[in-house]
């Protein structure tokens, strides 16, 4: 082993080996710096970590930051935790943005849980005026190929289940994807066929359909989780009868695996694979794609879009450390692999991995809410900071 690859694994290792776990009252968050920057002297509501039954926390940030497939951005974030008598969780999400290449996104996601967890809803709201670099479609591209695009995209989708178990629920839904305005061009010249692919990359295409879902959620925060599983299985139906431009069926199976490795909760190893799945004729931005999930967040290394393609899986390891005592800074190290299939043979050929490292800054230590900032390397020679509200997974 190298000196150099020694010094990491002691920065990163051994700090988190010192620590113990203090007393709630001596944990900071960015809250807490800023009441004692402002000289804010009106006493702070104190609550339990994990927060209280019937209480909820209302966060609203300003967030700058960078992601590769926008460069400088500027969010408005709000952000509610709530949790209901004998309930998880609930988290609700407002968030705006801007960024340095012309994208507007406005988009609103809720993670719900009822009394008792009986029942659970989620939507994911989002409309969407944005510019963005394609590559084609399977893994044989490059970035030298860029394809620039600009579409406008507005997102409907809702679901709400019933519990028919414990921490397993089961329920229905509607998905409604829309793009138009859509218009791609290599060096101003407008092209009508990417890969040798015609519907979606120009024009305008519909995808609307019903879901039918199936839900397994065991963690008790869904924003920061720190032990339990989550795994979401969704299909749906696009159907011409519903406005679609195809019928065409889709398979979505997101799972995920939390470990607490002490009993303070300090030291987490998280697990995530996701995975979709579609057939026939899929339009090109609705096909599964790196960075084109709920959250924006599957394949740090690489650009958004970087690859698509009718079938996708994805694999993500994570570990995640506190750094300083009073829980305000804490560390990952992660790695991924993704691979989406080929549209001549239908059939995964190659596999791209990732790795990196990240620092999180704790916004609100009630709801757990962390800023994450991550480098990630990826495998075709991708390098990219993103920036984060909440764990990534």
């Amino acid at each position: 082993m190298s000196k150099r690859v020694s010094i990491i694994i002691i920065l990163f290792f051994v700090p988190t080996i010192l620590l113990a776990q203090i007393p709630y009252s001596q944990q900071r968050d960015a809250i807490d710096i800023l009441r004692k920057v402002v000289h804010f002297k009106k006493p702070r509501k104190s609550d339990s970590t994990s927060l209280k039954e019937g209480g909820r926390v209302v966060t609203i940030l300003p967030t700058p930051g960078y992601a590769p497939q926008s460069n400088l951005f500027l969010q408005l974030i709000a952000n509610v935790a709530i949790r209901n008598t004998n309930a998880n969780v609930s988290v609700l999400n407002l968030v705006a943005t801007y960024t340095q290449n012309k994208q507007s996104i406005l988009q609103y996601t809720t993670s719900y849980f009822s009394k008792d967890n009986k029942y659970y809803f989620s939507a994911d709201w989002r409309f969407m005026d944005y510019p963005q670099a394609t590559y084609g479609l399977g893994m044989n591209t490059s970035l030298k190929d860029a394809i620039d695009m600009n579409f406008r995209y507005l997102k409907l989708y809702q679901t709400i289940m019933q519990s028919v178990g414990k921490n397993l629920y089961m329920g229905i839904g509607y998905q409604y994807d829309y793009h138009w305005k859509t218009q791609s061009y290599v060096n101003d010249n407008i092209i009508e066929r990417i890969s040798d692919y015609t519907l979606g990359v120009s024009g305008k295409t519909v995808s609307s359909g019903p879901t039918v879902a199936l839900l397994f959620d065991s963690r008790t925060n869904s924003l920061s989780a720190t032990q339990g599983i989550y795994a979401n299985v969704v299909f749906k139906q696009s159907l011409k009868a519903l406005g679609s431009n195809t019928d065409y069926p889709s398979l979505l199976i997101d799972a995920r695996k939390y470990f607490s490795l002490n009993r303070n909760s300090d030291h987490i190893l998280a697990l995530w694979s996701y995975n979709f799945f579609t057939r026939g004729t899929v339009p090109y931005l609705d096909m599964p794609s790196t960075g084109w999930d709920t959250n924006v967040n599957t394949g740090r290394g690489f650009i958004q879009g970087r690859y698509r393609g009718k079938n996708m899986m994805y694999f993500e390891a994570e570990y995640r450390f506190a750094i300083t005592r009073n829980q305000l800074f804490g560390g990952v190290l992660f790695s991924n692999v993704q691979t989406v299939s080929e549209l001549s043979t239908n059939k995964f050929q190659k596999v791209m991995p990732a790795v990196g490292a990240g620092l999180r800054i704790r916004i609100n230590k009630f709801s757990r809410a962390n800023l994450a900032i991550d480098y990630g390397i990826g495998g075709d020679g991708s390098r990219n900071i993103y920036f984060n509200f909440g764990e990534v997974f």
